[in-house]
């Protein structure tokens, strides 16, 4: 009696009048029949609700481990954003750092044009000039005499002021340009190692020498020099020297000239500057302090080679120097003079 209670009381809310014979109804039917073991493993689990399935150890260290990469990554994104707020105030203190130097030079070039103003008004203001009074005469007292001597002192005041302004205007126009043309140094020259590969003597000319030298160019360079007087040909040929090469060519005595053969020179005697012996031709010849770059072709009007010529020289030790800077073939050595010291450099 109690066993069909207990079916009764089971079965009851499963009992469906009119079943359909659907998967779903057949599948719900087996799991719920007493004959079956597994019906209260199903009613069980089907009790527990979602919180309670999560038994899977796989799930339990996945849940683990985004909680640390979450407690990790908070931290890490609190020092970076202090950072990051750090480096701001930084830049934006090198900001105002930057305007404020900006603000000085513009203030300070502004000073300097007033200045340059100032100073062309008055070199250009005839008034600064002392006015010398013309000297009182006893003329007649006539009118017309009086009134053409006037005219003719009036005509030639302005005459006098129309000259001062051209000298003025012409004058601090060529100041302007001397200040804004930049002062050239040695690094605009492009000086070569060259190799003297044949010499004869200038048929138009007993003083010169026309040298063949090798330059690491495909071809070599003729230059004409003045060594005559002081170098037999035969001693020259095979020598190592140094060139300017951006010169521009020049006709010497009918013969073009490419390049510039430099040479020690003193009271006594002149002789061509000897690079180091482990130096190649086309090997270029620089300067420690002036890092440039040499020009093309050096401009004739600018007279470059002739406003650096006099800072070079040789010192006691015959080392070729430009300002007290050696020339030097990179990694290979000094350029001398074998015997004058002391000595310009032409």
């Amino acid at each position: 009696m109690v066993f069909i209670l207990y079916r009764a009381y089971i079965l009851l809310p499963y009992t469906n009048p009119t079943p359909k014979p659907t998967p779903h109804r057949r599948l719900s039917a087996f799991l719920l029949s007493p004959k079956n073991s597994f019906c209260m493993i199903y009613k069980l689990v089907s009790s527990w609700g979602p919180q309670k399935c999560r038994s899977d150890p796989e799930d339990q260290t996945m849940e683990y481990l985004t909680q640390q990469v979450l407690f990790r990554i908070k931290p890490a994104s609190v020092r970076e954003e202090k950072k990051l707020l750090v480096e701001n105030a930084k830049i934006k203190k090198d900001i105002d750092d930057l305007k404020k130097l900006l603000h000085e030079t513009q203030k300070r070039k502004a000073g300097i044009l007033n200045t340059h103003k100032c100073m062309r008004k008055a070199m250009c203001d005839p008034s600064h000039r002392k006015r010398v009074a013309p000297p009182t005469q006893t003329a007649p007292d006539t009118r017309s005499e009086t009134s053409a001597a006037h005219t003719r002192h009036d005509g030639r005041r302005r005459r006098e002021r129309r000259g001062l302004d051209a000298v003025c205007l012409n004058s601090s126009d060529s100041v302007c340009a001397l200040m804004r043309e930049p002062k050239p140094d040695v690094s605009r020259l492009d000086l070569r190692v060259g190799r003297i590969l044949d010499v004869r003597k200038h048929p138009d000319s007993a003083s010169l020498h026309i040298q063949e030298v090798e330059l690491g160019d495909p071809a070599p360079r003729t230059v004409v020099s003045g060594l005559t007087n002081h170098m037999p040909p035969e001693q020259l040929v095979g020598c190592l020297v140094v060139l300017l090469c951006n010169v521009k060519p020049v006709k010497v005595r009918g013969v073009q000239s490419q390049a510039r053969l430099l040479c020690a020179v003193n009271q006594e005697r002149m002789e061509p500057l000897t690079p180091p012996t482990a130096a190649q031709p086309g090997d270029r010849v620089t300067f420690q302090s002036y890092p440039g770059e040499p020009e093309k072709e050096l401009n004739p009007k600018q007279r470059i080679w002739e406003r650096l010529q006099p800072d070079l020289c040789t010192d006691a030790k015959g080392v070729a120097t430009y300002k007290g800077v050696a020339f030097e073939v990179r990694g290979k050595g000094l350029c001398r003079a074998p015997s004058v010291s002391n000595g310009g450099i032409k």
